[in-house]
């Protein structure tokens, strides 16, 4: 996986979301894609699963499932823990462009 900082070290939005598979529902992933599209190039949106990366959500105390972050130019501006719909996600994201 490439470093973490070089994917937040961008000048444009990176929406990530840490995640567990192990979650019984998985509705962020098709939530993920409605963002995705909406954005398109204007934005990155990445999915962490926390158990292939624990070194670096524990860095990053990400104690719940899931957890959303917004970064840009390598700082942190907005997180959340809990699931998040396409349009709240979406507004989010479009406020650093």
């Amino acid at each position: 996986m490439t470093k973490f900082g070089e994917i937040i070290g961008v000048d444009k939005p990176v929406l990530i979301d840490f995640y567990a598979d192990w979650s019984e529902s998985e509705p962020s992933l098709d939530t993920l894609r409605d963002v995705a599209a909406a954005l398109g190039d204007r934005a990155k949106v990445i999915k962490i699963d926390i158990r292939k990366n624990e070194i670096l959500a524990d860095a990053l105390r990400v104690k719940g499932n899931p957890t959303f972050m917004i970064y840009k130019n390598g700082e942190m501006k907005w997180r959340q823990t809990g699931e998040q719909d396409a349009n709240t996600l979406i507004g989010l994201v479009q406020q650093y462009f």
